[in-house]
């Protein structure tokens, strides 16, 4: 496996900064990854409920989100410089939006659908 690191990526290259899984098991799902990788989960309460983050090495972050799905999944967050061009750009390239972008407290985010890759979240941060 070769190794890239941010600084040698291509400018149109998008890092991965962000994953989460979204499950009907949360508990079940953080006691795996905690025994089979050894992620350390923190709760979060925030204005919705509560979310689990996860600490999954090298300073590489993501979480748990409990919610009804049909089966585990695993969403990518990619950054974007532009939410609304990067959300725009998926559906014409024949995604569907599942989530048009919405302001949080660190940043903005979209969920879009594809038909040959799955889900991908768009995230721009606030600078």
């Amino acid at each position: 496996m070769t190794v890239v690191s941010v600084q040698d990526m291509p400018e149109s290259a998008k890092p991965l900064v962000h994953l989460e899984l979204h499950t009907g098991h949360l508990a079940e799902a953080e006691a795996l990854f905690r025994e089979l990788c050894g992620w350390r989960a923190e709760h979060i309460r925030v204005a919705s409920g509560s979310y689990t983050s996860l600490d999954l090495g090298r300073g590489f972050e993501g979480g748990i989100v409990e919610c009804r799905t049909r089966r585990p999944v695993w969403l990518p967050y990619v950054e974007v410089s532009a939410i609304d061009e990067a959300t725009v750009r998926a559906r014409a390239l024949g995604a569907t939006v599942l989530l048009e972008p919405r302001e949080g407290p660190a940043g903005w985010r979209s969920v879009v659908a594809t038909p040959a890759g799955g889900d991908i979240a768009f995230w721009q941060p606030k600078r």
